[in-house]
This record gives C-alpha cells, sequence and structure tokens, in this order.
C-alpha cells in the first residue's frame, strides 16, 4: 500500500492537485486526502485552494458541487458509477412538472441532488443549516423540500415551519431501527446518541442530538461525555477516534454502511490522476443556475431565531 501512496503523493505534484475525501470513505481514502469532510464543505475549501486539480472521493453529485464552485478546476471522479440513492429518486423532470402546479412555492433542494435539480430549485441547503434556510423563507410561504422526507420532517418540527416534502429517502440511514439503537444502549446505557437529520423521525425524536456529520464531530471533540452511539454511515467513526483517542465510539448494528461510498479505493484514485480521468463538468448553464441556488444558501445567516 505505501507504493501506492507515495505515487498518489507523486502524482498530486505533478498535477497540482488536491485530494478531497468526505468523512464516508474508506479509512485508508481518508488518510491520505488533504481535507475530509462533508460535500458541501470540501467543495467551498477546494474552490479556495491554489490547485489545479480536485481529486473527489465520494460520490457523483458531490463531484458536480466542486464543479459549480471550481469551474475553472478539472474535478475528477475516481469512479464515475459512485452514485447516491437518495438524489437519484428525483430528477430535473419531476420538479419541473412539481413546480408547473405549484408556480409560487420555494424549493428547498438538499445538495445531496444532482446539479440539474439544484438548477430548478431557490436554494438549497445542507443537512446542518436547513433549519436557518427555511427559517429564512418569508412566512406564508408554501415550502417544499427536495429529496429527503426525514430531513424534511426533521426541519419541519425544529423550525415550527409547515413543509411539504418529495418522497425520497437515504436507504444507510433510513433502515436504521429503535431496535438496533435500544439493543447498542443497553449495553452501553451511559453512551450519548447522535442522529443524522437523515434518519426516520423515531430515531430522531430519541436521539440525544441531532446533527450533521460536521456537526457530530464537533459534538464529540466538545462532549464530556466518554462513550458515543453514532447513528450515521460507519465511515465517520474513523474520524472522531482520530479526533477523540480517549473516548470510544459504536455504529448501531451492522447497517450503516453505503456501499457506493466504499467504491473508491487507492489504486482508483492513482489510475484517476494517471489518466487525468473520469473528469465530472457541469454544462455552463446548469452550472449558473445551480450556483445561484447554492449562493442563496450561503447568504441566509447561520443564526436565525
Amino acid at each position: 500500500m505505501s507504493s501506492i501512496v507515495d505515487e498518489i503523493q507523486r502524482l498530486k505534484k505533478e498535477r497540482n492537485a488536491i485530494l478531497l475525501a468526505h468523512n464516508y470513505q474508506r479509512e485508508e481514502v481518508q488518510d491520505i486526502a488533504d481535507i475530509t469532510g462533508d460535500s458541501l464543505e470540501l467543495s467551498r475549501r477546494a474552490s479556495e485552494t491554489s490547485a489545479d486539480v480536485i481529486v473527489f472521493c465520494g460520490v457523483h453529485f458531490m463531484a458536480e458541487s466542486a464543479s459549480i464552485l471550481s469551474p475553472n478546476k478539472t474535478v475528477l471522479l475516481p469512479r464515475p458509477e459512485a452514485g447516491c440513492p437518495m438524489a437519484d429518486m428525483i430528477d430535473s423532470a419531476g420538479l419541473a412538472a412539481w413546480r408547473r402546479e405549484h408556480p409560487d412555492a420555494v424549493v428547498v433542494t438538499y445538495v445531496n441532488s444532482s446539479a440539474e435539480v439544484k438548477a430548478l430549485s431557490d436554494i438549497c441547503c445542507t443537512s446542518g443549516n436547513a433549519v436557518n434556510v427555511v427559517k429564512s423563507i418569508p412566512p406564508g410561504k408554501e415550502i417544499f423540500m427536495v429529496p429527503d422526507r426525514n430531513l424534511a420532517q426533521y426541519v419541519e418540527k425544529a423550525s415550527g415551519r409547515k413543509l411539504t416534502w418529495w418522497d425520497g429517502f437515504c436507504p444507510t440511514h433510513d433502515r436504521l431501527t429503535v431496535a438496533e439503537v435500544e439493543k447498542e444502549w443497553e449495553a452501553r446505557p451511559n453512551a450519548i446518541f447522535i442522529a443524522h437529520p437523515e434518519c426516520v423521525p423515531e430515531i430522531c425524536d430519541m436521539a440525544d442530538a441531532v446533527l450533521s456529520t460536521s456537526g457530530m464531530l464537533e459534538f464529540c471533540r466538545r462532549s464530556p461525555a466518554q462513550e458515543f452511539i453514532i447513528g450515521t454511515e460507519s465511515g465517520l467513526l474513523h474520524q472522531m477516534r482520530k479526533n477523540n483517542p480517549e473516548k470510544r465510539f459504536y455504529s448501531p448494528g451492522r447497517s450503516m454502511i453505503c456501499l457506493n461510498m466504499k467504491i473508491i479505493m487507492l489504486e482508483d484514485i492513482r489510475d484517476s490522476l494517471v489518466l487525468m480521468s473520469p473528469v465530472i463538468r457541469v454544462p455552463e448553464a446548469v452550472r449558473l443556475k445551480a450556483r445561484k441556488a447554492l449562493d442563496a444558501m450561503l447568504a441566509v445567516p447561520r443564526d436565525i431565531f
């Protein structure tokens, strides 16, 4: 493995490339990344660097986000078949048809969606800022969230605003059950349980905190607790353990694995840098509209009460 890592490091220098890894990637991929984090955070930080090439170890919509924010950089996705089932549950034709029937509604789109869907949206959101985004919308407006029904239901409860939503979901988070969490809690009664808002409402209701992946990392760093049950994809536990070696982290059951997030291997990263392929590029007309929805999100104040 060390020879492959050395080769990747050499190729990065030759290509003036930066390597991004989502928090759910394989451990060995996270360990060689220049930046680890959630999808939009990675794209934003990469856009601020002088790198000519972005190698995105994540899924397709994440590489698209990097292309949207860094149109003058070459964005590589080592395995282009790495997709997101939730993002695939909505397409631009479906959203366009809905918008024709609800012309005055505000469409809030989770960043876990395609560039074409973002381009048809009024404003984007992340799992961390979705509540603030919804609170920023003027009262009386119809609000429609896509594509995640679980995130939308959490936001409706947390924001106090009436929402409707697309019937999409993340299969990994959606399959976590109350029984699995309770079983883990019985074994570790002093543990803190934190959940991702992509989990079903019953899971969010029983959690000590509902947070994005970045929020989870910060929460565990600051918390005086020593044991945590983590209700999100198991790849995040690697960063948690690295950041907090004195604390213990547990995944509730064996179901919290996204196979799409585990596709990319070190050999794929090396080959992508050698071939400078596959390139992910969002068409300019789509990019500009999607960027407008992302910029609308970025203009929302962080603290809205």
